[in-house]
């Protein structure tokens, strides 16, 4: 049964624009709602058995999870933490990703043959899925929320697609599997460059969105050698640019670090020890901090960006990956 684990948890009041980060912890059947504010977790969801992707409402009123143990998104409401709904897919989920108007949810499906599932958030309903060239591991919405773009790792395909017509329109093929990816935007708010995160590769591929091309390749410092990653095929999992556009951070599970970049130019500008395999990261609104999901410590590293020092490492549940941050009205 879906229930939820109410106790101190919800003794914080939610106030105007509190900010929350959702962090999915995918072997467990909890997600984390922690608060920026305090390092603290304030809250829980419980019974989402191998929870994956999690997408907040632009209006703070729900959460979306992707289920992989019954092959559903899951509906939260965001001021209760219970279970709310549950809209069956096409197949087994990944990652997820929601429209800038929230009307959309856009859905990995992993399984075979592959396909982005879409769901209309208020029916509540799957009302179609794109196919795709091989099971998708992640989707995103780009900056300016014209396109959906997804990544197969099977496939080793980027592929964009119209969010006006929900089509592809362009893929772009990698030498191994696609994995997470980031986006920079230029002064106009379209979408300029994609930092793709390849199988094997301890860095990140640099693509021109425009040219619909890799331009560069960057490679993380070093690794010691003979070490390998926790995680088959993954030396480097999560990445994102910082909501100001400044900064690009990514995550070095064969170092336990995450690496800032500046942007646009691409010169390393240090780097934060975090914990064991770090896989995803998320940012607060105000680009001050940054989230760290450890999945191997079973933590998350909450860093301050100006200092570029962790300020807490916050215990959470069994291998946490994917996480998101949710603003609250």
């Amino acid at each position: 049964m879906k229930w939820m684990r109410l106790g101190f948890l919800l003794a914080v009041p939610l106030l105007a624009s509190t900010i929350r980060i959702i962090q999915t912890n995918s072997a467990g059947d909890s997600v984390h709602i922690i608060d920026p504010a305090t390092d603290k977790v304030v809250a829980e969801i419980a019974g989402i058995e191998v929870n994956h992707g999690a997408a907040a409402a632009p209006d703070g009123s729900r959460y979306y999870i992707s289920n992989e143990a019954e092959n559903t998104l899951d509906v939260v409401d965001a001021r209760t933490c219970r279970i709310i709904g549950s809209i069956r897919l096409s197949g087994r989920p990944n990652n997820i990703a929601i429209s800038p108007d929230g009307r959309r949810v856009y859905v990995a499906i992993i399984q075979a043959p592959g396909a982005v599932d879409v769901v209309d958030t208020a029916t509540l309903e799957r009302v179609k899925a794109i196919p795709m060239k091989g099971g998708v591991h992640n989707t995103y919405v780009t900056p300016d929320g014209r396109f959906v773009v997804a990544g197969s790792i099977v496939g080793k395909l980027l592929t964009v697609i119209d969010r006006a017509t929900e089509r592809p329109l362009w893929e772009l093929r990698f030498e191994d599997g696609v994995r997470p990816m980031a986006f920079e935007k230029d002064a106009a708010g379209a979408t300029n460059r994609i930092f793709v995160q390849v199988s094997n590769l301890h860095g990140f591929a640099v693509v021109d969105f425009a040219q619909r091309k890799e331009v560069a390749r960057v490679n993380l410092p070093a690794a010691p050698e003979g070490k390998m990653p926790d995680i088959a095929a993954t030396p480097s999992h999560g990445i994102g640019v910082s909501p100001d556009g400044n900064t690009l951070w990514v995550n070095s599970s064969l170092n336990s670090k995450v690496y800032a970049y500046s942007l646009p130019g691409l010169k390393l500008l240090g780097a934060v020890d975090v914990g064991r395999t770090p896989d995803w990261l998320t940012f607060t609104p105000d680009s001050r901090k940054v989230y760290v999901a450890n999945a191997g410590s079973n933590s998350v590293s909450a860093i301050d960006v100006k200092s570029m020092k962790e300020v807490a490492r916050i215990k959470v549940g069994q291998v946490p990956k994917r996480n998101v941050t949710a603003v609250l009205p």
